[in-house]
């Protein structure tokens, strides 16, 4: 288990998750399995934790982790059965502001 915490982004190598500081908010932060939210740094590391250890495929309730994963969840407003959902999808574009409005749409897809 490896957190990478800089000054504007946060990595893991046990999962893809990431955040990342939010353009022009200072001191708030943007992690992409609570997309629409922002949080501290404190609470973003928080939820980098949370990401990083919940991605043991061994985890589950009764697991020696689990009152800490229970923990971690309730300083983020989620129960831990709620934040494994969230973190088991893939991530999200956290930085969606920034696409071009008017792409044009895949043919291809729509077939």
């Amino acid at each position: 288990m490896t957190l990478t915490i800089n000054d504007t982004a946060m990595t893991s190598d046990r999962t893809a998750h990431t955040a990342r500081s939010a353009p022009g908010r200072p001191h708030q932060w943007e992690v992409s399995w609570l997309p629409g939210q922002t949080l501290d740094r404190n609470a973003a590391i928080t939820a980098m934790v949370l990401a990083d250890t919940t991605a043991d495929p061994d985890l589950h309730e009764g697991h020696r982790l689990w009152p800490h994963i229970q923990s971690w969840a309730g300083e983020l407003g989620l129960t831990a059965p709620d934040a494994i959902t969230r973190i088991s999808q893939p991530p999200g574009h956290i930085n969606r502001e920034q696409e071009p409005a008017s792409r044009q749409p895949d043919r291809e897809a729509a077939d």
